[in-house]
């Protein structure tokens, strides 16, 4: 859980055309990354000039791609075993997401690591095509390059990032350990941030949330979060709109900045983008 305790620092191929595309998931293949991949694909969701005389493809897109770990809709976080879908529609946000990375989060009682969640990063695959200036760069260039993630942070297209509990918190502590990191990244907050927080507090507050839980952190927009949680499946509403630019990107960079509260989560994330701008 964000803040609790001290941090734990722990291609290319050639898919047939869908007869029936799912339209949660419009990335067939097989894949050499776990998550994604860079491939030239049929696909449905995709503009590619197909040459029914030639058989083959001309043009190369970036797609998100499902994990060869579990079934074709599933990949799963290898420290955890939580099972994240590899495509989701969020409450109120109409554009299908796909999986970028996982990680999990780890409290540490004396010497000894305690998992309290897994986590994954969901993107609209739109995002991708923004950003060829960083084509090329490693995977440990991407993770140290803040400049990518504020873009990434900024850009216009939803993102989403799912907690789900591996044990049981209530819902004040959670609250606590996420304010503890939220607020020191707020230097100067304004009655819309102080609000934004108060609702947020009231999310959790007296709310149990038992193993197995997942809440939903979705930014629409750099200046709106949507927050749902649901401890049966993939919520079915929201529960709040957070609408402060300051508080979104303080939690934005909880997880992705200088000293993010799961390294394994924004390591993945960094493996992935390497992989698909190469």
């Amino acid at each position: 859980m964000v803040g609790l305790g001290s941090i734990s620092t722990p291609m290319y191929t050639t898919s047939p055309l869908p007869s029936k595309p799912n339209p949660r998931n419009n990335f067939p293949g097989k894949l050499s990354h776990p998550l994604l991949g860079f491939h030239k694909v049929h696909s449905l969701s995709l503009s590619t000039n197909f040459s029914p005389q030639k058989n083959k493809l001309t043009e190369t897109h970036f797609t998100l791609k499902a994990s060869s770990v579990g079934t074709a809709d599933y990949t799963e976080e290898p420290a955890t075993k939580v099972k994240f879908r590899t495509s989701l529609i969020v409450p109120d946000c109409s554009t299908s997401l796909s999986l970028l990375g996982t990680g999990y989060r780890e409290k540490v009682f004396a010497i000894i690591g305690v998992k309290v969640y897994a986590a994954g990063l969901y993107v609209n695959p739109s995002i991708l095509s923004k950003l060829d200036a960083w084509k090329g760069r490693s995977a440990a260039q991407i993770q140290d390059d803040m400049p990518l993630f504020k873009s990434f942070f900024e850009d216009p297209m939803e993102k989403s990032l799912q907690i789900v509990l591996v044990r049981h918190v209530d819902g004040k502590t959670f609250w606590d350990a996420l304010d503890e990191a939220i607020s020191p990244r707020i230097k100067a907050p304004t009655p819309v941030d102080e609000s934004a927080l108060s609702t947020f507090r009231g999310i959790f507050q007296g709310r149990p949330l038992n193993k197995g839980t997942s809440i939903f952190l979705t930014w629409p927009h750099p200046s709106k979060m949507l927050v749902a949680v649901s401890s049966d499946g993939l919520p079915t509403s929201t529960d709040a709109t957070i609408e402060s630019p300051n508080v979104g990107s303080a939690l934005f960079d909880v997880f992705f900045g200088d000293a993010p509260v799961s390294p394994s989560l924004k390591t993945s994330v960094a493996n992935g983008l390497a992989t698909i701008l190469k």
